[in-house]
């Protein structure tokens, strides 16, 4: 079982910018790949960034150039540098953990952009 939980989340202006931070634990050693997740209201979930344990990243369009994913696989932590933040980048923010078991997800951090 894997553990995930997120921090960094909160309000920013457009054009500023936020660290998420999602620490694991538990059977970290069956993580095979970590992501980020969003959810804006009315819409369906997506994948914002993953990042895989050889270091293979990839992003949604919208994104692009302005997120970066990363990991500390000493600290057992991801993360989400997100700059130049858009009131569009609003949505509550998962981490998800794909492990061969399944996936396994944090409670979320609420990410808010104001104009």
């Amino acid at each position: 079982q894997v553990q995930l939980v997120e921090s960094g989340g909160g309000l920013v202006q457009a054009g500023g910018s936020l660290r998420l931070s999602c620490a694991a634990s538990g059977s970290t050693f069956n993580i095979n790949a970590m992501g980020w997740y969003r959810q804006a209201p009315g819409k369906q979930r997506e994948l914002v960034a993953r990042i895989t344990n050889v270091g293979m990243t990839n992003y949604v369009d919208s994104v692009k150039g302005r997120f970066t994913i990363s990991r500390d696989n000493a600290k057992n932590t991801m993360y989400l540098q997100m700059n130049n933040l858009q009131v569009e980048d609003t949505a509550a923010y998962y981490c998800n953990a794909d492990s061969i078991y399944g996936k396994y997800w944090g409670q979320g951090t609420q990410v808010t952009v104001s104009s």
